[in-house]
Formats: structure tokens, sequence, C-alpha cells
């Protein structure tokens, strides 16, 4: 299943569960986790982009090991709300990832993402070079906090 809608996935993961958020960039992807309590999102690894088959063998990796129940991937939407190539990238991404990993599925907005994942590590004050190689990381967090606090019935 791949929705938009985060009540739609939630009602598919009824026990909760770890959940893994994907920022899909064209040279990384960057992941992040949060608790099967849907409290927190924690930063995981930027995973340098390959071809599907070794991307799908890493995050396969990833799924096994830390026992997720669903995914959350990052919709870079335009900031009028529509879509260009990297959306239908991600889309496409998405399907993928459901035919091989066939867990509910969550695309979520990202739109600001990458900005305020900058700005908390510029407020840690985080070299510039530590900022490049954490951003997709940071900004997996980021869209997967919004996810989770919207799954919990908290900001939009």
């Amino acid at each position: 299943m791949i929705t938009e809608d985060a009540a739609e996935f939630g009602q598919a993961l009824p026990d909760g569960g770890v959940l893994l958020g994907l920022d899909l960039g064209t040279k990384t992807i960057g992941t992040a986790f949060c608790d099967a309590g849907w409290r927190f999102a924690t930063n995981g690894k930027t995973l340098g982009r390959s071809k599907w088959g070794k991307d799908r063998e890493r995050i396969g990796a990833l799924i096994a090991e830390r026992e997720v129940k669903g995914i959350v991937l990052g919709l870079p939407r335009n900031m009028d709300g529509s879509e260009g190539p990297r959306a239908q990238a991600s889309r496409a991404f998405a399907r993928n990832a459901q035919d091989a990993f066939a867990l509910p599925l969550l695309l979520w907005d990202e739109r600001w993402s990458t900005q305020s994942a900058e700005a908390a590590m510029i407020g840690q004050d985080m070299s510039r070079r530590k900022r490049a190689e954490a951003i997709d990381s940071h900004a997996a967090a980021v869209i997967l906090q919004g996810a989770i606090d919207r799954l919990a019935g908290g900001v939009l």
C-alpha cells in the first residue's frame, strides 16, 4: 500500500512499530528511524545512490536489522504544491520499494525538510563539511518526525 494519507497509513499499522524515513536524493539516500511508539525520529546512515538492485539490498538490510514495519518517503513537491521530475522519481522509487518490501509506505511532503535540518545543524555549530555529509539523514529525520507527529495526532 502506497498512500499520502497519514491516517490510512496509521490504520495499516495498528500495533505501531519502527518506521524507516527516507530522503531520496539524486546522489544519496538519507535514512532515519523512529521508535516503535512513534515518539521521536533519529537520523541514520546516508547511503550513496546506486542502481535499484544495490539500493534495494542496502535498504532491505536496514529494514531487517531494525524490524521496520513501515516506510515514510519524502515527496519533493514544488513550493506551489505541483510535482516535477524529482517527485515522479520518488513515486517510481515508492513503487519499487512497495514491490520489494511489501510494507505500508507513506509519501510525505518534504518541502522545507532540508532547510529545517540545515538550520538545526547550524544551531549545533556543525561545520560545513560535517553538515554536507549528514544533511540527507537529518532531512530524513525531519520528514519522519513530521509524519509521526501527524500519526500521533500532533502537528500537521
